[in-house]
């Protein structure tokens, strides 16, 4: 519906037929002698009225006590109000204005003076609805495109999942002593991540981060696809050249994601390929391939690391029997397969109850 009225509260004949005078050749007219009767005018025909005079000094209800009737049913953002007075104190406009009338009209009435004011506030307040109707348009529009943004993401997330998913399996199809060893270091970093995130934040890790840290731990050891299966599963001590092929498994699985995993999320294929790389490496600098020492190495190829280490202790090996659990976490707090960082041993013990339930819940098959 068209707005095309004007609603005059005015207890004054003469005032109110001025105004009405100055506006008929452009609005219908709606005229109230008081704050009720303008109420009633106002509800009846709200869809209507394009702007309203209140007049501040009348019977029944005056100005003021109409704009707090109607303050909490937020009218005054929906339609101008201009307030008829003939006050010129600060406090008095001042007070209108927090109310959220839009301007005054000072009796005695100067009519070029009034048609401005009133032409003034018609014209910025459909500006200003056409505005927000554009803007929630935008918002709307933004919202479905983020929708669809993320729907998109989420499924390339999907195809990344299974991809890592199925590549994984194929090193644990080969590995046969330890079956369910990559869901339990991906849980592991996870819980392990968790853990720094709460207690550093200088590393600014966050939740999305940690979920893509523990699909990305799913590769670590892709390179051992490229290791003989006599030596992957060789229950005697391996001879130094035999070892120095199984440390090329860090260097082969940085190659092999480097140049056949496609991930089309940048930020897991960055931690998919520096975590199958530097999952060796320690702390004081005497881990391989590249000899990395303390923060030069990643937080997340030092969690994958230490959960790696944690697991091959706990679980049965050609070559060995699984340790208990307390019995793992001391080895590992006291230095038994290389140093950690003190931070990383710190976020260590306070998951250390977490790390037991994911170890009964993935545990090997006997």
């Amino acid at each position: 519906m068209k707005r095309d009225t004007v609603l005059i509260f005015e207890d004054s004949e003469i005032d109110r037929a001025i105004l009405a005078e100055l506006f008929q050749a452009d609005y219908k007219i709606l005229e109230a002698v008081n704050g009720r009767e303008g109420l009633e005018l106002l509800n009846q025909h709200f869809a209507s009225i394009a702007v309203v005079l209140l007049d501040n000094m009348m019977p029944v209800m005056d100005g003021f006590t109409v704009l707090e009737h109607l303050k909490a049913k937020k009218i005054l953002s929906k339609i101008p109000f201009v307030m008829i007075t003939a006050e010129s104190s600060p406090d008095f406009e001042k007070k209108g204005y927090e109310y959220g009338i839009v301007s005054y009209i000072t009796k005695p009435f100067q009519s070029e003076v009034v048609r401005q004011v009133v032409h003034n506030a018609v014209g910025w307040f459909q500006y200003k609805m056409q505005l927000e109707v554009m803007v929630k348009k935008q918002n709307r529009d933004i919202q479905k495109q983020n929708e669809i943004l993320q729907e998109q993401a989420e499924q390339l997330n999907q195809v990344n999942e299974i991809l890592i998913d199925s590549l994984s399996n194929i090193v644990e199809f080969r590995n046969l002593e330890s079956k369910q060893h990559i869901k339990r270091i991906r849980e592991y970093a996870m819980c392990l991540g968790g853990s720094v995130m709460k207690l550093y934040p200088e590393y600014e890790l966050t939740p999305e981060q940690l979920t893509k840290i523990g699909w990305a731990s799913s590769l670590h050891d892709i390179g051992k696809i490229a290791i003989p299966d006599s030596i992957i599963l060789k229950p005697a001590k391996l001879t130094e050249d035999e070892f120095e092929l199984i440390k090329s498994h860090t260097t082969k699985g940085a190659e092999i994601i480097q140049q056949r995993v496609h991930l089309s999320d940048q930020a897991m294929y960055d931690y998919a390929y520096d975590i199958a790389r530097h999952h060796h490496e320690k702390y004081d600098g005497r881990g391989y391939p590249d000899g990395l020492k303390g923060d030069e190495i990643s937080i997340a190829a030092q969690i994958v690391s230490l959960v790696d280490v944690y697991d091959a202790l706990t679980s049965k090996r050609v070559y060995k029997m699984a340790y208990e659990s307390d019995k793992a976490y001391q080895m590992i707090l006291n230095g038994h397969s290389g140093t950690f960082s003190p931070k990383l041993l710190k976020a260590f013990a306070e998951v250390k109850t977490s790390f037991e339930q994911i170890l009964s819940r993935y545990r090997d098959e006997d």
